[in-house]
C-alpha cells in the first residue's frame, strides 16, 4: 500500500500485466503502420511512460510530439479556442498515432478530435493504455486498448493524485474506505474473547469492549462515568443513551482502523436501533452479527474447567453458569431476528480448536471485505 498526500492507494496492476498491455498495443500499431512513417502525439502529463515504450517497439520510421490541451478565450464571437500545446509543425496529410494514458470520460479526445480534422490529417487512430468502458461515452472509436479496467480512481505509471504518483511502476487503486463493524456474540465459555484479540489484528479493527468501556469511564470520573456511576450505586440500569454516548466517544477517538468490533452491545433492540442510527451519522453501519454457536454441554464444561484457574466464583458453579447460558439466549434471541431481517446474522460454528475456529470466522467475514 501506498500513501499520497491524504489517500490511500493498494496494488491493482503489476509491472508485469502493464508491460502485456503495452507489448498488444504496440503489436497491433506495427501492424497498421507498417511503412507509413506515423507521427506518435503524446498527450502529457500522464502518457509519457506508455508514449516512450510503445514508441520504443514501433519497428520503422516515425517523428514524437509531446502535446498539452490548452484553451483561451477567442476575441470577438469565436468563444474558447482549443489547441494543442507544444504542436510546431503542420500535421497536414499526416498519419497520427494518439497516445492517452488513460480513456475514462473522452473529453480531451474529443477536442483533439476537432482539432486534427482541422490540422486536415490523413488518419489519426487513438491508443490508450488504461480503458475505463464504464465512463466512456463519446461516439469516437478508442483503436488501441492496452488493459480495460472498472471506474476506480488509479494512481500509477503515469497517473497522478494532486501531482504524486506518476512514477510508481506498477498502478494503485484508491483504498476501499468501507469500513466492517461487527456485532460480535457468543455465549459464555465460547471463546468470544480470544477470538475478539485475533480478528482484530488481523482485520486491523478496533475492538470496543462494553465493559471495559463503562471501567475505563467510571475508573476516570468522567462526566459519562459518573452518571452511570450514579444509577449502578442506586441499583438502577445504566439509561441506553449513557452507553450509546460512551461508544460514541470511543469510536470517535479511533483515528486509524478499518473498523471497529462491537463485544458486549447491543442488548436489546432499542440498542440495535440507536447503533444503526449512530452509525449511519457516521458515515457506515453494521456489516454483520458474528455468533458464535455451541452447544451448552459443552459450554458447561469449558467453564467449570476454566474455574479451576480463573478464580472466577461463577466459573465454579454449574447452576450460575447454566443461568448466564440462558440469559444470554434470553438477551440474543430477539437480535438474532433483528440481524436476520436485515440478512446480516452470521452464525458461526464454535466448537473445535482456537485455529479452527477463527478460520470459520475468517470466511464469513471476508464475504463483507
Amino acid at each position: 500500500m501506498v500513501q499520497l498526500h491524504d489517500l490511500k492507494f493498494t496494488p491493482f496492476i503489476s509491472e508485469a500485466e502493464i508491460n502485456t498491455g503495452i507489448e498488444k498495443v504496440a503489436a497491433q500499431i506495427n501492424a497498421d503502420f507498417e511503412g507509413k512513417n506515423p507521427f506518435f502525439l503524446g498527450v502529457l502529463n500522464g502518457a509519457f511512460l506508455f508514449a516512450a515504450e510503445v514508441i520504443k517497439r514501433f519497428k520503422g520510421d516515425c517523428e514524437v510530439n509531446f502535446v498539452k490541451l490548452s484553451s483561451y478565450q477567442g476575441t470577438g464571437t469565436t468563444g474558447k479556442v482549443e489547441s494543442l500545446l507544444g504542436l510546431t509543425e503542420s500535421l497536414k496529410g499526416r498519419n497520427v498515432v494518439v497516445i492517452e494514458d488513460i480513456v475514462d470520460t473522452g473529453n480531451t479526445l474529443e477536442s483533439i478530435d476537432k482539432i486534427l480534422k482541422n490540422e486536415e490529417v490523413n488518419q489519426y487512430r487513438i491508443a490508450t493504455l488504461f480503458y475505463k468502458p464504464a465512463s466512456y461515452k463519446k461516439s469516437l472509436t478508442i483503436d488501441y486498448v492496452g488493459i480495460e479496467i472498472p471506474n476506480d480512481f488509479i494512481v500509477g505509471y503515469g497517473l497522478d493524485y494532486n501531482g504524486l504518483g506518476r512514477n510508481l511502476t506498477q498502478v494503485y487503486k484508491l483504498k476501499n474506505s468501507k469500513m466492517t463493524n461487527l456485532v460480535l456474540f457468543g455465549p459464555p465459555g465460547a471463546g468470544k474473547g480470544t477470538q475478539a484479540s485475533i480478528l482484530k489484528d488481523h482485520y486491523n479493527l478496533k475492538h470496543i469492549s462494553t465493559g471495559d468501556v463503562f471501567r475505563y469511564n467510571i475508573k476516570n470520573e468522567t462526566e459519562l462515568g459518573k452518571l452511570a456511576k450514579a444509577y449502578m450505586d442506586k441499583g438502577q440500569l445504566v439509561p441506553d443513551s449513557v452507553t450509546i454516548d460512551m461508544l460514541k466517544a470511543e469510536v470517535r477517538q479511533a483515528k486509524e482502523g478499518n473498523g471497529f468490533i462491537f463485544d458486549g452491545f447491543p442488548r436489546t433492540v432499542a440498542q440495535a436501533e440507536a447503533l444503526e442510527e449512530f452509525l449511519n451519522e457516521e458515515g457506515t453501519e453494521v456489516s454483520a452479527m458474528i455468533a458464535l454457536e455451541v452447544d451448552d454441554e459443552i459450554l458447561v464444561q469449558r467453564l467449570l474447567e476454566r474455574g479451576k484457574t480463573s478464580g472466577r466464583p461463577d466459573d465454579a458453579n454449574e447452576l450460575v453458569i447454566r443461568k448466564r447460558i440462558k440469559v444470554y439466549y434470553e438477551e440474543t434471541a430477539i437480535l438474532k431476528q433483528f440481524y436476520l431481517k436485515e440478512g446480516k446474522y452470521y452464525g458461526v460454528n464454535g466448537v473445535g480448536s482456537i485455529e479452527e475456529i477463527t478460520t470459520r470466522l475468517k470466511e464469513a467475514i471476508d464475504q463483507l471485505v
